[in-house]
């Protein structure tokens, strides 16, 4: 077993029901065992991805914009239309004054459309930045967005803009719209998980989302107890879909990855678990 090759654009989303589960360890040491890979940190309000490529070269860091409204009083005629527009109500009319909570705005600029006098124009706010970082073959990117900010939506969909190659994206965890965008243009979901109860009710919420975007998946196990493996176990066997791997849960794995070290370059058996990882996705047709 050695690094897979691959030649065409592939896109594997990388999810998990919760944090801590594993799904940033699964992202970074499958995208370390495939040649000319990259690695995108969707996770952009907690992004630690980029810290496991050891001496790696900062090449950009961009500012990420966002446009909010805003309003010319003397040309608005309190017409109501923008607020009637807005599905997110993140418009209101106070005061004869048309009022803004940007933070529930979702930039799509529709309220300028409708504005027959002229009164709304957009401005573009800072939410955040992209970090580009190359490693020999490798390019990791990292979003991070700006403390305050509520919503992740605009910037995550800039760092998907950075795929290149085979693209391995470490989502945020969770089923809300962040997740959602993470996953746009994704050929195959790798969802994560360990075998608790919690796990599994956080990991069936995963589930529905990506059959509502239709997208095919296969789980990875990790922190394998043989004891209590059953209970991620059986619900995989009952809804008929593949178990990728099993990482079991060992002491030398977590000191590794809690000192920011990839296990597939420092531990043998770790590192033959992503290479067969990667082995068996290629098998699939999803890495080809």
């Amino acid at each position: 077993m050695g690094i897979i090759t691959v030649n065409k654009m592939k896109k594997i989303a990388v999810l998990s029901g919760k944090g801590g589960s594993g799904k940033t360890f699964v992202s970074t040491n499958l995208s370390n065992v495939i040649h000319s890979s990259t690695y995108l940190d969707c996770d952009v309000e907690e992004p630690n991805g980029y810290i496991f490529f050891e001496n790696n070269k900062l090449i950009a860091n961009n500012t990420v914009y966002r446009e909010i409204p805003t309003f010319d009083e003397e040309k608005c005629v309190g017409c109501r239309k923008c607020v009637d527009f807005c599905k997110f109500s993140a418009l209101a009319f106070i005061g004869n004054k048309p009022l803004l909570f940007d933070e529930v705005c979702h930039s799509c600029g529709g309220c300028e459309l409708v504005c027959e006098y002229g009164a709304i124009k957009n401005k573009k706010v800072d939410i955040g930045n992209i970090e580009i970082y190359e490693k020999g073959d490798k390019k990791i990117v990292s979003g991070k967005m700006k403390i305050g900010e509520a919503s992740a939506v605009n910037l995550i969909s800039e760092v998907l803009d950075q795929a290149r190659g085979t693209t391995i994206v470490d989502c945020p965890p969770g089923s809300a719209c962040s997740t959602m965008e993470a996953i746009k243009g994704a050929e195959f979901c790798i969802l994560v998980t360990e075998p608790t109860i919690f796990s599994l009710h956080n990991i069936q919420m995963i589930v529905e989302l990506v059959e509502l975007f239709n997208i095919p998946y296969g789980f990875v196990l990790n922190k394998s107890d043989e004891s209590i493996d059953y209970i991620i176990e059986d619900y995989i066997n009952s809804i008929d879909k593949p178990l990728l791997a099993k990482i079991p849960f060992s002491k030398d794995i977590a000191t590794q990855t809690a000192n920011g070290k990839l296990v597939s370059d420092n531990d043998p058996i770790a590192r033959d678990i992503f290479v067969s990882l990667a082995d068996d996705l290629e098998r699939k047709g999803i890495l080809k």
